[in-house]
């Protein structure tokens, strides 16, 4: 599957990196490796994140410098150094053993923390998270592999709007995007609240450079008795309150791209209407008698699924084979959690750009980091945005972020969950009850980080404490 790739090239001491976008090709999914991920600098969150692949290493030793530096060294070592200073000169060293990765403190004044707990030496299960002094690392044992072995956040290539992403799931998505924008095939996106869509529809839009507007329709917003006039316009004196032409959406767009958001609440009476002006490329107002050609590149988007909308007869199949030349699937935010940090650094800097100095405490990171965002970017920007209100010119604190992310799990309004998510927390809570409660039990039996398993209890609203004895 065909992906961004980028060439790279990096001076000997590891100060500084240039990549450039190419397309020629991809990683492919039997490609697995583990890697190592610095998640959050407290101290200087916009610094974004950075990305260590760990094939070729054997181990990697993690300590504090003047600055962010990575340089490997021989015999397969990776030197990771911070200005951190709560981190010691050496801190704390990263191990393969036997085809697993251990983590072991090397007597630092402030300890290793592993899942929130002091340690002296542990395993590292996939999605385990650790801190060193006010950094947060997050460790993976088996992602794809694309990209260059280390990449730093900040050096992303960026689409329109920052797009930019260090997960492989969603680098597939925006390069299907980037694609199809340059050709007349309609787009559907489809993904939960709050997931982008209407961002990536606008990337679309910026890539095809096509001349005309962009247009946003929330389909599900516009009143019934209003769709089909508001869409394909109206003449003056069509019906009462006409006062005057109108040349609705559809013209609005011609030349450019019509975004129809919430595509699936579309009145049947208005995909009739929408269908004919797909495939005649042309749109006749209310109370109008002659049709008006159309320069039309439609993106639509929906969170639901509109195969089973066809099924209830709500939704007309001929209407989606019209819609759908390409389907891109956005992946929730809880799917890509290596994405939260980047988001932060990116959402921080738009919402307060004249505070280039923020700084996170380290409580407020990790509930940030091990929250599973059930509304997606959109909650993550009101979080951060409330937080930077609360906090003033101070440090984002814990108290500062929503209660969401404070309060105990039974205390969360739950979302709905799927059947997949249904078995899946079932499961869950029976090895609560073997385990009493124990989430690091757990999380050692699945072969997971805790971090991973409190996300899940939070996102299924299941109380821990309640099977602890």
């Amino acid at each position: 599957m065909p992906l961004w790739t980028w060439r790279y090239s990096r001076d000997v001491a590891g100060k500084g990196a240039t990549l450039s976008q190419s397309e020629a090709r991809g990683a492919k999914r039997s490609d697995y490796a583990p890697y190592l991920f610095l998640e959050i600098e407290c101290e200087r969150p916009l610094l974004g994140p950075a990305r260590f692949l760990l094939a070729e290493l054997e181990s990697v030793r993690l300590g504090r410098g003047p600055h962010r530096m990575a340089r490997v060294q021989g015999s397969g070592v990776l030197e990771l150094l911070l200005p951190d200073g709560w981190i010691s000169e050496a801190h704390a060293e990263l191990r393969r053993q036997n085809g697993r990765w251990t983590v072991r403190d090397l007597g630092s004044k402030n300890g290793t923390l592993v899942d929130g707990e002091r340690i002296q030496t542990a395993d590292l299960p996939d999605q385990t998270q650790f801190q060193l002094g006010r950094t947060f690392f997050s460790f993976r044992s088996k992602l794809p592999v694309w990209g260059p072995a280390h990449l730093e956040g900040e050096d992303l290539p960026r689409g329109p709007s920052g797009l930019a992403t260090l997960s492989y799931q969603f680098a597939d998505v925006l390069f299907r995007g980037r694609a199809a924008a340059t050709t007349r095939v309609p787009v559907l996106l489809h993904g939960e609240s709050g997931s982008g869509k209407e961002v990536l529809a606008r990337a679309i839009h910026t890539w095809s450079g096509r001349g005309g507007e962009f247009v946003a329709v929330n389909c599900g917003a516009i009143p019934q008795n209003l769709v089909e006039s508001e869409l394909f316009g109206h003449r003056k004196g069509a019906f009462s309150g006409a006062e005057r032409d109108r040349p609705g959406l559809l013209r609005t767009s011609d030349g450019g791209t019509l975004f129809l958001d919430e595509i699936g609440d579309l009145p049947l009476t208005a995909q009739a209407a929408l269908l004919r002006a797909l495939q005649e490329r042309e749109v006749l107002p209310v109370g109008g008698t002659r049709p008006e050609p159309l320069d039309l590149r439609v993106v639509a988007a929906t969170h639901r699924d509109l195969h089973q909308r066809i099924r209830d007869g709500t939704f007309r199949q001929d209407l989606l084979s019209r819609l759908d030349g390409v389907v891109l699937e956005l992946p929730p935010l809880r799917d890509r959690p290596e994405d939260v940090p980047l988001l932060i650094a990116t959402l921080l800097r738009k919402l307060s750009p004249e505070r280039p100095d923020v700084k996170l405490s380290p409580e407020a990171a990790r509930s940030l980091l091990e929250y599973d965002w059930p509304l997606n970017v959109r909650e993550l920007e009101q979080a951060l945005a409330g937080a930077l209100a609360l906090s003033g010119l101070g440090t984002i604190k814990r108290e500062h972020l929503p209660p969401a992310l404070r309060n105990t799990p039974a205390e969360i309004p739950q979302p709905e969950l799927t059947n997949d998510e249904i078995r899946h927390r079932d499961e869950l809570i029976v090895l609560l009850r073997e385990h009493r409660g124990n989430l690091s039990a757990i999380a050692r039996v699945i072969g997971k980080g805790r971090t991973q398993v409190v996300r899940w209890i939070r996102r299924y609203g299941v109380d821990a404490a309640a099977y602890r004895s």
